[in-house]
């Protein structure tokens, strides 16, 4: 198979990502499972850089080449586009792909509660969507642009590496910026957004202490800032941020998130009854007594407010969990292996 026939497969399978390595079938993860397609052929290395290669242009080789990593878009002859990242393992060529969907998702299709709606129309402050790696994450950031696009006149410049979704201006205008074709570092282009007149900045990944410090920033100063970390809870997410300084800044940084965080939206993908996934979310809201707890350091003590604040549209992953298995969206083994307390799924009460 060539390479934009592996592509096209995954596609049609409905697959979220294909994995390829050396000495072994090509595997595409569907519905979270690993599936192998045609077990019986093993991919060789050459096999690998033969398929590889086809799918880059000369600058593409180059850099991956240079160094053994190398993250970009790709859209393959039937229009789907495709994350792709490529690297080197033991000496081999390995490349993983994430499937991006052509039709750009709404919040209404994701099932967004509507405090998600409140936090998408505020005019300043820091959004972050958080979870493991493969939660829908990029999916949700899409989502909410779009909402503002269609919905709000304003400016919206994002930051990606690489681009996924493809926006069309809409009542806003919108600029995509990807990496290594448009920017040559998060960091860099983030100090130099302010100059490019936007009311809304999505960050694609805070990655580093430069890039975390200048996103936060920035939300300080009067925009809309959305952005994403690999955490796994609310309360996690705001350790990581603030652990990620040096101990001399982390007294301001607690300030600063005190006053800039409008809400963390924690989520993972669980498998629903019948095929298919969807996302379990945890949301914190920073409500003045989510602040004050962030101020001094009570961050543990997170997620009991979480648990006690539906009044505000919080709601712990423990609780969307419970409303999705009363649903019957998912079964009762799908809802507590998700769950941080899985024993209180049968004495929950919803509220």
């Amino acid at each position: 198979m060539t390479m934009q026939e592996i592509l096209q497969l995954a596609a049609k399978r409905n697959a979220s990502d294909v994995h390829l390595v050396a000495n072994a079938a090509i595997i595409l993860r569907i519905d979270g499972d690993l599936v192998e397609v045609e077990p019986k052929k093993i991919l060789s290395r050459k096999d690998i850089e033969q398929m590889v290669f086809s799918i880059l242009t000369e600058e593409q080789k180059k850099r991956f080449s240079s160094h053994k990593e190398l993250d970009f878009g790709f859209q393959n002859g039937d229009k789907t586009r495709f994350r792709v990242n490529l690297l080197y393992e033991r000496g081999n060529i390995g490349l993983v792909a994430r499937v991006i969907t052509e039709e750009v998702p709404t919040l209404e299709a994701l099932g967004m509660p509507k405090v998600v709606y409140d936090l998408v129309n505020l005019q300043q402050g820091l959004i972050l969507v958080t979870g493991p790696t493969g939660c829908g994450k990029s999916t949700t950031l899409a989502a909410m642009i779009n909402y503002i696009n269609q919905n709000r006149k304003c400016s919206i410049v994002t930051l990606e590496d690489p681009i996924e979704f493809m926006f069309k201006h809409s009542k806003g205008i919108i600029m995509q910026r990807q990496l290594g074709n448009d920017m040559v570092a998060f960091d860099r282009a983030l100090k130099h957004v302010l100059r490019q007149d936007p009311n809304v900045i999505m960050v694609g990944e805070m990655r580093d202490l430069e890039t975390i410090s200048t996103t936060i920033t920035l939300a300080e100063t009067g925009h809309l800032v959305l952005a994403t970390l690999h955490t796994y809870s609310a309360a996690q997410t705001i350790d990581r941020i603030i652990d990620i300084f040096p101990p001399y800044q982390q007294t301001q940084v607690r300030m600063q998130l005190s006053m800039t965080l409008a809400a963390v939206i924690s989520q993972r993908l669980v498998n629903k009854i019948g095929g298919g996934r969807m996302a379990a979310r945890e949301i914190l809201v920073n409500t003045p007594a989510v602040s004050n707890l962030i101020r001094e350091n009570k961050i543990a003590q997170i997620k009991t407010v979480i648990e006690t604040s539906s009044k505000d549209g919080m709601i712990s992953l423990d609780r969307d969990l419970k409303g999705l298995y009363d649903a019957k969206v998912i079964t009762k083994e799908t809802a507590q292996a998700h769950m941080n307390s899985p024993e209180l799924l049968d004495r929950f009460k919803l509220i």
